[in-house]
């Protein structure tokens, strides 16, 4: 199968689209397929997994590169000849690559990573929250399939008349991030560096910006025996650093790789402070890691936390402190619950989310054909897809 995956966010940003974006094309890569990604510039690789990097024109925004309509993105789609789009995130380059690829009469699949609704009621964005989703809505019904990657997102979509909604979520790297890391020397290290008179280690990981509410993190003021563990960096974070003053926190920057998980393995309780994620990796990474959660009751973490098995999701600031609280007190909760994590991931390797992913493809290029007459490759040209 020949695939086209236009993003709106690639390397060398580190956001959840991009991670996704690269595990779906290392797992395409692993499976034969044949793959090309066109995403904003001016600095992404020329190549990834084997397959080429297409760069679109950029403008800076909140400290990523937004890319911008490209007169050439219909030219690359049709020198491609891809079977199927895959438009992460889209916004403005994926609504063009979706417009480019009907007229192209390629399949399209929709990956919906964005809060839109949450988003507008933190902003207070009134009457603009309206046209947002209209955006939205002519972006996502343009397309033969939108996957979303939860039960929330997903009721989201269809109260807002987005139709051919299916669920879809992420992977989680089942090797790296594993109960076994504590042992190794360099989680020891930083462990003793982190706990030195063996206080309970609560962690948060992702970026810190205004929507991830990581300021949250100061309703644990005063709880004795812990010590907080912050992996990441944003835009907020001067302020977060002053909301938590005089606090015992550990900021350990932005983290990836062996270094990621390591950091994972030295904590023992992990908390996810935001309300507007559609899905919420890091929870997933956290329950690979063998680690208790505490998530808020909304969004993504709802289809990831089981309340009193692997975590506790609250409501409020106050429900927060005393879930942690009730993990600081008991080890042998937190042990429970993190063991009770790691076997409800163990089905959601990136291996198992890729399979679905091709099948949700094959979807979309059913619905395409039921639906119009695709233009015909020139296989001299282009070469014959592989399926």
């Amino acid at each position: 199968m020949r695939v086209a995956i236009v993003s709106e966010s690639f390397l060398p940003t580190v956001n959840g689209v991009t991670t996704s974006v690269c595990r779906v094309l290392e797992e395409l890569h692993e499976r034969g397929h044949e793959a090309i990604v066109i995403c904003p510039g001016p600095h992404a690789p020329a190549h990834y997994s084997g397959f080429p990097v297409r760069q679109v024109p950029s403008i800076a925004y909140r400290q990523f590169p937004l890319g911008m309509p490209s007169g050439n993105v219909q030219s690359m789609l049709a020198d491609f000849a891809p079977d199927v789009l895959h438009a992460a995130s889209p916004f403005l380059v994926g609504a063009q690559a979706i417009a480019a690829a009907r007229r192209l009469g390629v399949a399209t699949v929709a990956v919906y990573q964005t809060d839109v609704a949450g988003y507008a009621r933190r902003n207070h964005l009134g009457a603009t929250s309206a046209l947002a989703w209209h955006y939205v809505r002519w972006v996502h019904n343009g397309a033969d399939l939108t996957l979303a990657p939860s039960t929330a997102s997903a009721r989201d979509l269809a109260k807002a008349g987005i139709v051919r909604v299916r669920r879809w979520g992420r992977g989680v790297d089942l090797d790296l991030y594993h109960p076994n890391n504590r042992r190794h020397p360099d989680v020891v290290a930083l462990r003793e560096l982190l706990s030195p008179d063996g206080e309970v280690v609560v962690g948060y990981v992702g970026r810190i910006a205004p929507e991830k509410q990581v300021e949250r993190l100061a309703v644990l003021r005063g709880m004795s025996g812990i010590r907080i563990a912050v992996v990441g960096d944003g835009p907020s974070e001067v302020a977060v650093r002053r909301t938590m003053r005089r606090m015992s926190v550990a900021w350990l920057g932005r983290r990836g790789g062996t270094d990621l998980a390591a950091a994972y393995a030295a904590m023992d309780v992990f908390v996810h402070t935001g309300t507007e994620e559609t899905f919420g990796q890091t929870v997933q990474e956290a329950h690979a890691a063998g680690l208790p959660v505490v998530a808020p009751n909304a969004g993504g973490p709802i289809d990831l936390v089981r309340h009193g098995i692997d975590g506790f999701l609250v409501d409020t600031d106050a429900q927060l402190r005393g879930a942690v609280q009730a993990l600081v007190d008991d080890g042998a909760l937190r042990r429970r619950m993190g063991e009770a994590g790691r076997r409800a991931v163990l089905h959601s390797s990136w291996a198992a989310l890729c399979d679905r992913l091709v099948e949700h493809y094959r979807t979309a290029i059913e619905h395409r054909a039921a639906s119009g007459t695709r233009l015909p490759r020139t296989p001299g040209l282009h070469g014959q897809a592989r399926t």
